[in-house]
């Protein structure tokens, strides 16, 4: 019996969930890091370089104080996302923002970059009609109405808007034509659409993270859930009231209708959610739903076929770690880490702790395997936002995290432990072992910065995973990949016609060689964020591929000897796949593709 499965038999896998351990406010064990083993020696082609000032990406991301952070309002942050808001092939970037307890800074605004094409990209907030100030929290993507261009969801403390993309360059919020009365007390975290009863219309699930109350909240200091290795902090989440998730239904005629209750959902203990991914973690053809909490266990809400859920986060492997524990989940990347044809799931954790990977058995069951992975080498820094994704191009997918401090006020005291730190890359040896690297993954990775959300996607369409990262009181990076070998690759775009419009959900299986890696299309995950909604697959040597396709209506479609090195798209119930091309449109700041 594992330490998992003896804690499991003494809390009861069918209980309410795991109660808070007493003491600091945020989970994490004091682990000291496994010893690091000598480095491989194999050359890591892909170099990151952070291209965001000369991109036009240089409007800040304030979020509460830049030097102390007396409230954890001000230390969560927010997320930003890959979105081709005017369907002309090139990836358009939308970044969330905060603002101050005492004041909001003039020009304080969320920020929608529409891509040039050409390796920059104009600021197009205003006239898209996207301009709001408050405290943002995640941002998720898809095509509720099936018109044909993806919307937004935007989550903050005291509600969330839904935009309609209006098809000509603008937004609109149509929060409350939809149906929506967002509750004011509740501070919303995580999002994700998801076709939940597979009506072809896209439902919409809400994770809130607690209830902060500016008048009732202690000063740091003032509680046990107050102080961090003995210094007085911003008190939460433990101690604070934790959040609720609501699940709202796609009618299809533009309304949705609140059905938590009807489908399970409010029945679940609370936690303090944060990111949430909808993906099919059983394979059985039906969305199933994660939920990262930070010092509570985390949740997966397995479905019913019939309009429910069910949670079985404990009983699956995903709540707590290998020690039987809670932990401070915020970001989760989803992907075949293991090319086993199921989904993993990475999930990042607070300092002197593990960021763990579950792998999958292909049926939705999971199992910590962090440790024998070579994760534990690294226990230095407070995760956020992570993938799960092919950095390099050689068929293996990595792993990636940003971090940061949320008590920038500690480095004078506890120099240990700096406020800005270093983005990591896990990259993947295969046989399940991966290897940390920093600065030999480039001057991207290796900046320190206090990061929160990271996206990913390919801005420039050259055939690599670029990453849109959101920095805490400074402008976000843009970190450009630039490959040093030629490896091919593969991108894929979906369109349902009797699915979702989005295809959220549809799942492609690619073969190359002897190896097979499963991806589906998600409306968010790494922290808060939405990624490419392009699948990518770096295939190593691979001069073409065979991809089985399974869309969320049930129909499935193969497709054999597809040519590599190009961006395709798949529509749902077509036999042909259509390359996309811009020749008249080369980015000007990289080389061609290889």
């Amino acid at each position: 019996m594992t330490r998992r499965d003896f804690a499991l038999s003494c809390l009861g896998v069918h209980g309410l969930g795991v109660l808070p351990l007493l003491g600091q406010g945020v989970a994490t064990r004091n682990v000291k890091a496994q010893p690091r083993g000598k480095p491989s020696g194999i050359p890591f082609p892909a170099r990151f370089v952070d291209v965001a000032s000369d991109a036009g990406l240089t409007f800040p991301v304030i979020y509460g104080g830049a030097e102390k952070k007396d409230y954890i309002l001000e230390t969560v942050g927010c997320g930003c996302a890959f979105i081709d808001y005017d369907n002309d092939g090139w990836m358009d970037l939308f970044v969330l923002n905060g603002t101050l307890i005492t004041q909001t800074p003039a020009g304080l605004s969320n920020r929608l970059y529409k891509n040039n094409r050409d390796g920059t990209f104009t600021d197009v907030t205003e006239k898209a009609g996207l301009r709001w100030t408050g405290w943002a929290s995640a941002v998720c993507t898809g095509d509720y109405n099936n018109d044909g261009f993806e919307d937004l969801v935007v989550t903050y403390w005291g509600g969330f808007i839904l935009y309609r993309n209006n098809g000509d360059g603008t937004f609109t919020d149509v929060t409350a034509d939809c149906g929506f009365v967002p509750d004011k007390t509740r501070w919303y975290s995580g999002c994700t659409f998801t076709d939940y009863d597979l009506d072809g219309h896209l439902d919409l699930f809400l994770a809130s993270y607690l209830h902060f109350d500016f008048k009732s909240v202690p000063k740091p200091g003032e509680s046990s859930n107050c102080n961090w290795k003995g210094i007085p902090v911003n008190c939460g989440p433990r101690g604070l009231p934790p959040g609720t998730m609501t699940l709202y239904r796609n009618n299809g005629n533009g309304q949705f209708d609140e059905v938590s209750a009807a489908a399970g959902i409010r029945k679940t203990a609370r936690g303090y959610g944060m990111t949430v991914v909808a993906a099919d973690f059983d394979r059985d053809g039906w969305p199933d739903i994660y939920v990262a909490c930070d010092s509570t266990s985390s949740m997966l809400f397995m479905n019913n076929h019939d309009g429910t859920f069910r949670e079985e986060g404990l009983a699956r492997g995903v709540a707590l770690n290998e020690d039987g524990m809670e932990q401070a989940g915020m970001g989760v990347g989803v992907g075949d880490s293991h090319l086993s044809g199921s989904l993993d799931i990475f999930k990042t954790h607070f300092a002197d702790d593990t960021n763990i990977l579950y792998r999958n058995d292909g049926k939705g069951n999971f199992e910590d395997v962090t440790a024998g992975s070579g994760l534990g080498v690294e226990t230095r820094f407070i995760g956020w936002g992570a993938g799960i994704v092919d950095l390099d191009n050689d068929g293996l997918p990595d792993l990636f995290l940003v971090t940061g401090s949320v008590y920038p006020e500690l480095e004078a005291k506890l120099p240990n432990y700096p406020a800005k730190t270093p983005r990591v890359v896990f990259r993947n040896l295969g046989g399940g072992r991966f290897e940390e690297l920093i600065e030999d993954a480039g001057p991207g990775v290796a900046a320190p910065h206090m990061s929160r959300g990271c996206a990913f996607g390919d801005f420039d369409n050259d055939g690599d995973v670029d990453i849109l990262i959101v920095n805490m009181n400074e402008p976000p990076s843009l970190l450009r990949n630039d490959q040093t070998e030629s490896r091919t690759w593969l991108k894929v775009k979906l369109v349902g016609t009797r699915s979702n419009r989005s295809a959220i959900g549809a799942e492609v299986l690619c073969r190359y060689g002897d190896r097979r890696q499963l991806q589906t299309v998600l409306s968010q995950s790494s922290f808060f964020s939405a990624n490419d909604p392009r699948l990518h697959f770096g295939l190593g040597t691979a001069k073409s591929v065979d991809l089985d396709v399974r869309w969320p209506s049930g129909l499935k479609q193969s497709f054999r000897g597809v040519v590599t090195n190009r961006i395709i798209t798949l529509t749902e119930g077509n036999s042909s796949p259509v390359e996309w091309t811009n020749k008249a449109l080369v980015p000007a700041a990289k080389r061609s593709a290889p």
